[in-house]
């Protein structure tokens, strides 16, 4: 199982474009070009793990967006599991999503008060997803 955390960002600033001394504001306006994250989920799926269960992490800040970008990653990468969330609820609610299903997960507000973390429901929720992946492939 490749349980695969969320990516800190989606762009980033090479090492070598970084300028190595303060910007200076006295120099007017400031315009960064940003380079693409390498996406790691390809080649994990295609070549490294190819009989792995893997799951990938989705989060959005439009809820009308978000399944379906989350089945077009499950479609383009063909693993197994993506997480769901959005910005704002993502440390209490999730939707668990695969090719077939759509799996909400929350925290209640009673176990919220209790300090439980969503990543709890995820984990045992994943754990009997991928019991049935493993038994699928005997």
């Amino acid at each position: 199982m490749f349980y695969l955390a969320a990516a800190v960002s989606d762009f980033y600033i090479p090492a070598s474009e970084m300028p190595e001394h303060k910007i200076q504001s006295s120099e007017g306006p400031l315009q960064i070009t940003m380079k693409m994250v390498p996406k790691m989920l390809s080649p994990l799926v295609k070549e490294w793990a190819p009989e792995a269960f893997v799951i990938s992490f989705k989060l959005e800040t439009d809820p009308l967006i978000l399944i379906d970008k989350s089945l077009k990653a499950l479609e383009k990468y063909r693993h197994q599991v993506v997480v769901a969330n959005i910005l704002e609820s993502r440390r209490t609610s999730v939707i668990i999503v695969t090719k077939d299903s759509q799996t909400p997960l929350s925290l209640s507000d009673e176990e919220i008060a209790q300090g439980m973390e969503i990543e709890e429901k995820i984990v045992s929720y994943l754990q009997g997803q991928h019991t049935s992946f493993i038994e699928k492939k005997i």
